[in-house]
């Protein structure tokens, strides 16, 4: 499995999972889990993905995301498990 964390960031507004979540389905990335959250109008989200089945490469996909969070208003990020896990550890 190849799993890739996706976080979210920005003002609230109608349709940022479903714009997400239809990207990801798009392009056969299975999510795994995912936790989101609004403080004070602000929206978090945090997305673990499969992209074993993926129809992208990671960098094409990471790209994409962060086109599309430009369209909506919101910052997109994607990083590799891997990558994620050595900058987050304590």
């Amino acid at each position: 499995m190849k799993k890739t964390i996706i976080t979210v960031v920005g003002k609230d507004t109608v349709g940022i999972i479903a714009r997400v979540c239809t990207y990801l389905a798009d392009n056969r990335i299975n999510i795994l889990d995912i936790a989101q959250t609004i403080v004070q109008g602000y929206f978090n989200m945090m997305m673990v993905v499969d992209t074993s089945n993926g129809t992208k490469e990671h960098g094409d996909m990471a790209k994409e995301l962060e086109k599309l969070g430009e369209e909506i208003g919101v910052i997109i990020k994607c990083q590799k498990e891997e990558i994620f896990d050595k900058m987050h550890r304590i």
